[in-house]
This record gives C-alpha cells, sequence and structure tokens, in this order.
C-alpha cells in the first residue's frame, strides 16, 4: 500500500489580530469579523484561533472539498496544506510537488511587461531557466496575449491581467493541487477554454484539494468534504456518508 500522499495530524494555528489592550466592544466586533474564537495571549496580545484540531489523510485520486462559512479556516488551511503557513502544533506532510491556486498575482509587477511577469512568476514558483523558456510559448499562445506580451502589463484590460496570470499559473505540472473556489478567467471567450484546462487539471493531479461554497462542485468533483465550523472540523470522510446537504 503506497503512503499517504497528505496527512494532517492535529493542526492548530492561531492569528495574532491586536499588540494593544483589546476592549470587549473590539473583542465582539472581531468574533464576528472572522468567525473564530479570540483569545487573548501574554502582554494582552489578542490572537483568533483559525485551525483547531484538524487531522485528515488524503490517499492517490482524492479530490477533497473544504467547506464553511466565511471565517471558518478553509483559507488557512490551504496556506498550511500549500507550505505558506507554519502551522503552531500539529504536523502536516505533503508527498509532491504542489501548486496552489490561491494569490495569483504574487510578484508581478504592473511596470513590467507580460514577458518579464511570466518569467518572475515561473522563477518564484522554482522553475530554472531553460523550463520557464520552454513554456513561453505556450502561455502566450493559449492567454491569447501575442500582441501585447512586450508592453507593460499596467496598459492590460481587467479581461487581459486574468488572462495572463492564469495562463501562466497553469503552466507548471503539479502533484497537489490546492485552490480557493474553482477557477473561470478573463474574457467570456476565454471561459471555456479556462474551464477546460482546470478540469484537466484538477483530474490529473495525485490529490486536490479545493475551498469551495459552491454545493455542485462538491458533488460532482469531489469524493472526500472537509467540514469547518470557526476553526473546528465537524466532519471528514466521504461525501456520499456526509450528513446534509451543502
Amino acid at each position: 500500500m503506497s503512503a499517504p500522499v497528505i496527512e494532517a495530524e492535529h493542526l492548530r494555528l492561531h492569528y495574532p489580530v491586536l499588540s494593544m489592550r483589546a476592549r470587549s466592544l473590539r473583542n465582539a466586533v472581531l468574533n464576528r469579523a472572522v468567525g473564530g474564537r479570540l483569545l487573548k495571549a501574554k502582554h494582552e496580545t489578542v490572537t483568533v484561533l483559525a485551525l483547531d484540531g484538524i487531522s485528515f489523510t488524503l490517499e492517490e485520486g482524492d479530490r477533497l472539498a473544504i467547506i464553511g462559512p466565511n471565517g471558518s479556516g478553509k483559507s488557512t488551511l490551504l496556506k498550511v496544506l500549500a507550505g505558506i503557513y507554519e502551522p503552531d502544533t500539529g504536523r502536516v506532510s505533503v508527498r509532491g510537488k504542489v501548486s496552489s491556486f490561491l494569490d495569483l498575482s504574487f510578484g508581478l509587477e504592473h511596470e513590467a511587461t507580460g514577458r518579464e511577469n511570466v518569467k518572475t512568476m515561473l522563477r518564484l514558483k522554482g522553475l530554472k531557466k531553460d523550463e520557464i523558456e520552454a513554456r513561453i510559448p505556450e502561455i502566450v499562445a493559449f492567454s491569447g496575449l501575442e500582441n501585447y506580451f512586450e508592453l507593460p502589463v499596467r496598459t492590460y484590460s481587467s479581461g487581459m491581467f486574468a488572462r495572463l496570470l492564469f495562463s501562466t499559473a497553469t503552466a507548471i505540472d503539479t502533484d497537489v493541487l490546492v485552490m480557493d473556489e474553482w477557477l473561470s478567467a478573463g474574457d467570456a471567450e476565454f471561459v471555456e477554454r479556462a474551464t477546460a484546462r482546470m478540469n484537466a487539471m484538477f483530474s490529473s493531479a495525485r490529490v486536490a484539494v479545493l475551498a469551495t461554497h459552491n454545493p455542485k462542485l462538491v458533488d460532482t468533483v469531489c469524493n472526500k468534504v472537509l467540514v469547518l465550523e470557526k476553526g473546528k472540523p465537524l466532519y471528514f470522510g466521504l461525501v456520499k456518508d456526509s450528513p446534509g446537504n451543502f
């Protein structure tokens, strides 16, 4: 039996919220805003318990939906799985190359050209110079930005900007795909191709993790679900065995 692709054990993570003495009214407002439990630490620092005792295991072929209301810890958990955040306690092990769709514009410079930005974003993903150069023609072709690739991205429309980011992010092979909501990008004529590419990536990854509010996606593309509330796991298991509708 092969080793699990993702193992998460008893994950806990606090966010610092304030570094000054907190008043009860401010606590109440923050509690409602973040959807978590506010804790007063030493020196009156206030933190929110974003993740509280989360454990799960994902095997090859698993497709996990993370669901819950805003502030339940979905995006925080994705960032832990992607290696962006380190939990305060607990352990997470991810076997394989992770591709995260959490901040597609990370590393982007508006004064730089499309080509320069693609190179920077791919370098930040860990690709080497020859790997980057090999991927650029396909990125240009898929994005449809042949006539604009050498222009500063500050001259791009919002649709062109989305095309550049999406085409670059999806040009990388991955073992573990981590996504915050399903992606559709760019102008209307681009959405169909973008959706087809996302479907292909989601299907080909060894493991995929998707945070979503969309019950149809949970039912159609995922076999497992993790339900969160205020950072706590309410249910983890097969979608078909989960209690209630989403």
